[in-house]
């Protein structure tokens, strides 16, 4: 029988789309663009749940696929909520774009896609940007005693706490994390410079040069 295989989903770049939305949004709109192959829309923070709303009534962007979130330190406002919209019958995407900082509130989605609620979720969990309306606004990958948000670009990559189970007290602890070394030894005398040592093997070259 002969392998099927499924290639990624291609979608249409409409001719004119960016600037159609782009006047529809207005005075929310903050930037447009295209780029790779798709409609770039950065809105202001404040009007993301009406401008989303108005994608898809009358734009025809029904689908809410994803809530991404990405981490800029450098900026004021560090964090951007990156919305994916999807048109089954234009078979065309865009994204929305807004911008936020630790203690700036998203006004949520979750009153226009149900669905929201997780991803809204993952974002905080994540990365800390709160959504300001959604009613669960709980940790969703991260464990309940989590501290933190692991995908922001300043959260070291060992944690803050580490867990174990206690055989002492029968449950899992968290305790800070500690690297400790005291059963490494370190050489970093290269062989090559100058050891004192013989390493297995070279006893034979020792013998073949007398």
């Amino acid at each position: 029988m002969a392998q099927v295989l499924h290639s990624a989903p291609k979608f249409v770049l409409i001719d004119g789309l960016a600037d159609t939305l782009s006047k529809a949004i207005g005075g929310n709109l903050v930037a447009c663009k295209e780029e790779h192959g798709e409609t770039v829309l950065t809105v202001k923070r404040e009007s993301v749940a009406e401008v989303l709303r108005m994608l898809r009534d009358e734009h025809e962007y029904q689908q809410l696929m994803e809530i991404a979130g990405v981490d800029f330190p450098s900026r004021a406002e560090r964090f951007e909520v990156v919305y994916m919209l999807l048109s089954v019958t234009k078979n065309s995407r865009v994204l929305v774009k807004v911008t936020a900082a630790e203690d700036t509130p998203v006004p949520t989605v979750t009153t226009i896609w149900p669905n929201a609620a997780w991803l809204e979720r993952e974002v905080f969990d994540l990365y800390g940007v709160v959504f300001d309306g959604n009613l669960d606004l709980r940790r969703i990958l991260t464990d309940y005693g989590f501290e933190g948000h692991p995908f922001r670009k300043d959260f070291p990559l060992t944690g803050y706490v580490e867990l174990r189970y206690s055989e002492e007290e029968k449950r899992v602890v968290y305790e800070p994390v500690e690297l400790p070394q005291d059963l490494r030894q370190f050489d970093f005398m290269s062989p090559w410079e100058g050891a004192e040592y013989v390493l297995p093997g070279d006893e034979k070259a020792e013998g073949d040069a007398k």
